[in-house]
């Protein structure tokens, strides 16, 4: 079964569970959405709002995937620049795909519609995102067409003793 997904979806109660349920859930799988398990929905919470909040001021957009039966399965926040050298790019944040949909091809639809929105963006020429290393995150993304541009080697720090690096990554669009 494949996702369906939505650009700007409107925000409402279920939307907002959802994607909260959804980033718990990857959180607390090992998903690296910048949480470290045991997490729970209120420790989430103000991370969304505070994406929420960006959105109604027009500096994210949001997308959404659902599965068949409408719950929230995947998301994607693009974050625009606001320094007029940067304009020209878009930010990748909060990139999930639920554990139990996870292996069937949704990471890869998720990141090409994500492409196809930003196509349409206008005055975009590339997306960047950053993921944590360690976890094969880069070689995924490789897979779907981003290079590695860049990495702050023990940016991210997971634990005490457990640094990782901060890999920068870009898909041209154009």
């Amino acid at each position: 079964m494949s996702l369906v997904f939505t650009l700007d979806p409107a925000v409402d109660r279920a939307l907002r569970d959802g994607v909260l349920d959804l980033w718990t859930d990857v959180s607390n799988a090992g998903g690296a959405v910048g949480f470290v398990p045991p997490v729970d929905r209120e420790a989430v919470r103000p991370e969304l709002l505070a994406h929420l909040a960006a959105m109604a001021e027009g500096r994210h957009r949001l997308l959404v995937g659902r599965d068949g039966t409408g719950e929230v399965a995947a998301t994607a926040f693009f974050s625009f620049n606001t320094h007029r050298l940067q304009k020209h790019w878009v930010w990748l944040y909060t990139v999930m795909v639920h554990p139990r949909h996870q292996g069937r091809g949704h990471g890869r639809d998720l990141l090409a519609a994500a492409a196809d929105a930003a196509r349409g963006f206008e005055g975009i020429d590339a997306i960047r995102l950053s993921c944590r290393g360690g976890l094969g995150l880069e070689d995924f993304y490789g897979s779907c067409g981003y290079k590695e541009v860049g990495r702050i080697p023990g940016a991210i720090r997971v634990a005490p003793g457990d640094d990782r690096d901060d890999v920068v990554m870009l898909l041209p669009l154009r």
